[in-house]
């Protein structure tokens, strides 16, 4: 399994998105039926993990080639704040009240939404902000990465 990962990427070694965790739970049960399923050999598993990978592959392979595939697999990046304001739509299409965002934002260190210039709900899950500081006009960015992502699509 370590060789499949170096073979197909990196990539597959950074946090883990959606297909990813569909990815790992295929090869898991792939390689679990290997070995106590029916055909027991070592052969079976791998070509079955190999599989998977080699799909896995292909799939990310298209999603950068082609952006309406991308898309269509996964999220776009949504706006949450602008220049101090907050986009209601936005908070509601992902499903985020503005509790939640204000709590990202203090998390980033700032002290309120009128000193955000712009927050976004990244493709991962996470809100990144970036502030401006009133005294120096010097722009600041922060990004944390949240325990438990918001899933909104």
């Amino acid at each position: 399994m370590m060789v499949a990962i170096r073979l197909f990427g990196k990539n597959q070694l950074s946090q883990l998105n959606a297909g990813d965790v569909v990815l790992l739970l295929l090869i898991s049960n792939a390689v679990q039926n290997a070995m106590v399923g029916q055909n027991t050999s070592l052969q079976g598993g791998l070509i079955a993990a190999l599989v998977l990978f080699a799909a896995n592959f292909v799939v990310k392979r298209l999603m950068f080639a082609n952006k309406s595939f991308k898309s269509f697999m996964e999220a776009d990046p949504v706006i949450l704040i602008k220049d101090g304001k907050v986009d209601e739509k936005a908070l509601d299409d992902v499903k985020i009240n503005i509790d939640e965002l204000e709590e990202a934002i203090r998390e980033h260190g700032v002290d309120g939404i009128k000193n955000v210039k712009l927050s976004i709900l990244e493709v991962d899950g996470n809100i990144s902000v970036i502030s401006e500081d009133e005294k120096d006009k010097q722009t600041h960015y922060s990004r944390i990465k949240r325990k438990n992502k918001r899933k909104y699509h």
